[in-house]
């Protein structure tokens, strides 16, 4: 069964599965969304006994329908691969009353790799399948973690260049420092004096100039996006969803068809988004439990119905969530809004224009699956604690938000119901951040030491990222105003 891409803010604009890839973005800064989300005609109980890349051509097929199986198989073999140093993929681990779902088993130690692996995969196919003939730019805006994946990703891909923005003092020193030094001779990194809102405002407005695009397509260059606004970011998204489900399936924890709860560390709304897709498609979710920090725009929104941007932009300690424009909700917006491309485009254009829009009671009354809490940065710290005391796991800055949230969601509703929750990444890339919240003494050591520090503490060897960034010298330099990122990639182009 094949359908169509819409545009969420222009009901005319369509695409397949394909050409939505290859855009990354529709015309005036709309996403692309499916026109319909099939049934997952599959049982639980047969996706059980498939390994992780049996699940996600199960999930994807029915997702990307004009991908050959031929096509689509060969995408996920070359993904999901050695690189990742676990067999499983994505293990499930329990934990303090939940199911981790540990999404950083990848070449980068961040849940980015589960789609950003793939992605390359998918684009070059995409192209070819459209006869593509240019080189095809992605241009991605970091909060700390999808630029060093998808720069791995895309690192030496023919046919491909990657410029990535990231906050200059807005991550940690291990993804600032496993972005500096990527070696790829099609790569190019950028710090920019501003937020991470900056610099995907910044990404948005070059994807949506017309006049950039056909200067671009005279020099033999097309624009395309990393970032979770690109379906073919969101669709492998869905996968592990499934595949943590019927993990707990084949171990008898729950039955198929029982009820899930999933929480979600929540920055941009891609991740908690494709939960929901996969809902969708006949994952069997009761809430889907949206967990942010100090920059509680979600919680408020979930809580108020306005979504509100006009505060202060707070630097955490979970800084892959410091963001105050999560551009995924739009894909639930336009959705809660009957799939209205008009009513959502007037919502986005308050956002723009006034920093803020607010909902329907009717639009409300659909998100009633949602709950949004958020955790303050002691909160945080004492969550990694005490979970390390119970039985020597140690979670990341983000998995710990989640789990916070999680404790709180428990005690405001008594909910038993199981709970996964997407564990973002590894301990290692926030080695500062969870070394002195399990013991503060260690304070002033340097962020080297403390990744030695934290095996000892652990008792899990340091990732290969890690150990690679050690020594190895800074490529990128770059430091640019956000009004400079245009002349900067014109540069690195040499156009």
């Amino acid at each position: 069964m094949s359908f169509l891409y819409r545009s969420t803010r222009n009901a005319n604009e369509t695409a397949t599965a394909s050409e939505a890839i290859l855009k990354g973005l529709a015309e005036n800064g709309g996403l692309f969304v499916p026109d319909e989300i099939p049934a997952l005609d599959v049982s639980f109980e047969e996706l059980a006994e498939m390994d992780y890349k049996g699940v996600a051509y199960e999930v994807m097929s029915r997702m990307l329908t004009d991908f050959t199986e031929e096509e689509l198989k060969a995408c996920i073999d070359g993904a999901y691969d050695s690189k990742f140093d676990t067999d499983l993929i994505a293990p499930v681990k329990y934990h303090h009353g939940a199911y981790i779902l540990e999404l950083f088993h990848g070449k980068t130690i961040a849940f980015k790799d589960m789609a950003l692996s793939i992605l390359p995969y998918l684009l070059t196919t995409a192209a070819k399948k459209n006869n593509i003939d240019k080189e095809i730019v992605i241009l991605t805006a970091t909060s700390g973690d999808t630029g060093k994946a998808a720069l791995a990703g895309f690192a030496d891909v023919p046919g491909t260049r990657i410029a990535v923005f990231y906050p200059k003092n807005g991550v940690s020193p291990i993804q600032e420092k496993q972005m500096v030094t990527e070696k790829g001779a099609n790569t190019f990194v950028a710090g920019i004096t501003g937020n991470f809102d900056d610099a995907q405002t910044g990404v948005k407005k070059m994807f949506s100039d017309k006049k950039l695009a056909a200067y671009l397509d005279e020099k033999g260059f097309q624009f395309s996006s990393a970032n979770s606004i690109n379906i073919g970011r969101l669709v492998p998204q869905m996968v592990y969803y499934v595949y943590a489900y019927t993990r707990l399936v084949k171990a008898g924890t729950i039955a198929a068809g029982d009820m899930i709860n999933v929480v979600v560390p929540t920055g941009n709304f891609g991740n908690i988004l494709a939960a929901y897709y996969a809902s969708l498609m006949g994952l069997p979710v009761r809430k889907f439990i949206c967990a942010s920090n100090d920059n509680k725009v979600l919680f408020d929104f979930f809580t108020t119905g306005k979504y509100d941007r006009n505060r202060d932009f707070i630097l955490t300690s979970s800084p892959s969530m410091d963001i105050l424009i999560s551009s995924n909700l739009e894909r639930l917006i336009y959705r809660v809004a009957g799939n209205d491309a008009d009513k959502n485009n007037e919502l986005m254009k308050n956002l723009a224009e006034k920093g803020e829009y607010e909902i329907t009671e009717e639009m409300k009354e659909n998100l009633y699956q949602f709950y949004g809490n958020y955790a303050t940065q002691d909160e945080v710290a004492d969550v990694i604690k005490t979970v390390y005391g119970e039985d020597g796991y140690v979670l990341d800055t983000h998995t710990a938000v989640a789990v916070s949230v999680f404790d709180k969601y428990k005690k405001e509703t008594a909910d038993d119901t199981p709970t996964i929750i997407a564990s973002t990444a590894s301990p290692y890339k926030f080695t500062r951040s969870v070394v002195t919240a399990i013991d503060p003494e260690l304070a002033g050591k340097g962020d080297f030491e403390l990744v030695d520090e934290l095996e000892n503490i652990s008792q899990v060897k340091v990732p290969n990222a890690v150990n690679e960034i050690r020594t190895a010298p800074v490529v990128h330099d770059t430091v640019c105003d956000k009004e400079e990122m245009e002349a900067v990639v014109k540069k690195f182009l040499g156009i």
